[in-house]
């Protein structure tokens, strides 16, 4: 898909020139396929009450350097957004935390897969346990288009809303998984 610029400026993105487009399918998970995770981390989302903000930290658990960043989304269809992101020094990110919103915690793994797909999935924490959520991430819409359920998903849910972060941090677990 490509971003009309208009659009973009309707969701609050003036400058398509700092903007990434995210293509992304959803799918309810039954477990992780453990022989193909190449990366482990432990994150935290806090979702900013009254923005569209995100303040993500990602500790792998393989010791290596925490990420940590501010990103701002916005929902162009289910399945493509719009976002932009900054990555913050310690201080920063510590001066960010302590606004107002709501966390999420969960467990991602990162899974080897083809060129162009990133594929992860995320175990959640806390209020959410027991949901086992699966992403692909896309370069272009045809990928997208193209790339079958993998084997270890329940059911898509790229077009269900409930299961968006903002929506989960703010909702809960859906009644039926």
């Amino acid at each position: 898909m490509e971003i009309d610029a208009d659009l973009a400026a309707a969701h609050g993105f003036p400058k398509l020139k700092y903007v990434f487009v995210e293509r992304e399918r959803r799918c309810l998970c039954r477990s992780v396929p453990l022989e193909r995770v190449s990366l482990v981390e432990m994150i935290t989302d806090l979702y900013v009450t009254g923005t569209k903000l995100r303040l993500r930290e990602a500790v792998p658990q393989d010791g290596g350097p925490p990420m940590r960043r501010l990103t701002r989304k916005a929902d162009v269809n289910s399945s493509t957004r719009l976002l932009t992101s900054v990555y913050l020094a310690p201080e920063e990110f510590a001066l960010f935390a302590s606004l107002p919103g709501r966390r999420l915690h969960k467990i991602r793994h990162r899974l080897q897969s083809g060129a162009g797909i990133t594929l992860s999935i995320d175990i959640f924490e806390g209020p959410l346990s027991g949901l086992i959520l699966g992403e692909a991430e896309f370069e272009s819409d045809a990928a997208m288009a193209a790339y079958p359920m993998p084997d270890y998903a329940l059911r898509e849910v790229t077009d269900d809303r409930r299961y968006n972060g903002g929506a989960l941090v703010s909702e809960g677990l859906p009644t039926e998984i």
